[in-house]
């Protein structure tokens, strides 16, 4: 079910904190042991400072604490040709482990209750993780966990 690079939309996603399940996309960034899932959420929603004017890549500012991968809308970023409709976010302190097994527990059928809409390609999956890892505000567990 997980690989690093894989897109995943999860019609119904349990949030860790509890929040109201809803329709989430989840980007792995890392599989560790088969065991921990290093991933993101995208969001539609953008936090950036308004005088940055980056419509995909990376975003860094470590004097603001602040970490953002931008994703264009329309732009490919997957070896099948999927892309996202709409301007798209991860944030760098977003950025969660999850335990693989909970996950097989709760999503157990591709098709239903999870699809895969892509693996990220080479060059993009390459940019996002480098953002990530090198931004300040990206806490040092998942640091340490994507190295």
């Amino acid at each position: 079910m997980f690989t690093a690079g894989h897109i995943i939309y999860f019609p119904t996603f349990y949030f860790k904190n509890g929040n109201t399940a809803k329709p989430k996309y989840f980007i792995v960034l890392r599989i560790i042991d088969g065991k921990t899932i290093v991933a993101s959420l995208p969001t539609r929603v953008n936090n950036a400072p308004t005088l940055i004017n980056v419509l995909h890549g990376c975003i860094n500012q470590d004097d603001r604490v602040f970490n953002c991968y931008t994703f264009e809308p329309g732009r490919v970023i997957c070896d099948n040709g999927f892309f996202f409709d709409l301007p798209t976010f991860i944030y760098g302190n977003q950025v969660e482990d999850y335990d693989v097994e909970i996950f097989e527990e709760v999503y157990r059928i591709e098709g239903i209750d999870y699809e895969i809409k892509g693996t990220l390609n080479d060059d993009e999956f390459e940019r996002i993780t480098n953002c990530i890892k090198n931004s300040a505000s990206t806490k040092r567990k998942i640091k340490r966990l994507l190295s």
